[in-house]
């Protein structure tokens, strides 16, 4: 074996991206929510040629919201946590920003009222050109579990 390939393999096995799928201890690569979220849409969505920005994430309690962008455009997912595990319920724009819109989906109104206040107080944070990426998903779509299988696979973007 080449010189160069011992310290490719090297390289590969003691990588950080490797340990997350090896069997390491859960302390080794644990993750807030946030980051969990942030993680796992980026593994889902992210492209080389079309890197996706996952901000702000704000959660209360099995519900979150996750603004994005990518390639130039944007949105917000609502996510809920089942069983340990987040996934996305609905992709929108400024229509997830309302607490009887967030009703419809299953979500307690008065959790709802508590996610659109910390989504507010998070998205003050952002720039106008932020902002306005965020409101260009158009309408609000359900995304099937199937579809992006609980971060389990490598699935389209839902279209917007």
């Amino acid at each position: 074996m080449k010189l160069n390939q011992i310290i490719l393999i090297t390289a590969l096995f003691s990588s950080p991206a490797f340990a997350h799928e090896s069997h390491a201890p859960a302390s080794a690569h644990a993750m807030t929510d946030a980051q969990a979220i942030e993680h796992n849409m980026k593994k889902l969505f992210d492209k080389p040629d079309a890197p996706l920005a996952v901000a702000p994430v704000t959660i209360e309690g099995d519900y979150a919201m996750a603004g994005w962008i990518q390639s130039g455009k944007g949105g917000r997912a609502l996510l809920k946590k089942e069983k340990g595990q987040w996934s996305i319920q609905v992709c929108g724009g400024d229509g997830l920003k309302k607490a009887s819109a967030l009703s419809q989906t299953g979500m307690p109104i008065a959790t709802a009222e508590r996610l659109v206040a910390k989504v507010q107080t998070a998205e003050a944070k952002l720039s106008a050109d932020q902002l306005k990426k965020l409101s260009m998903f158009d309408g609000i779509v359900k995304v099937e579990p199937a579809a992006h299988g609980a971060y389990g696979t490598n699935a389209a973007h839902p279209k917007h």
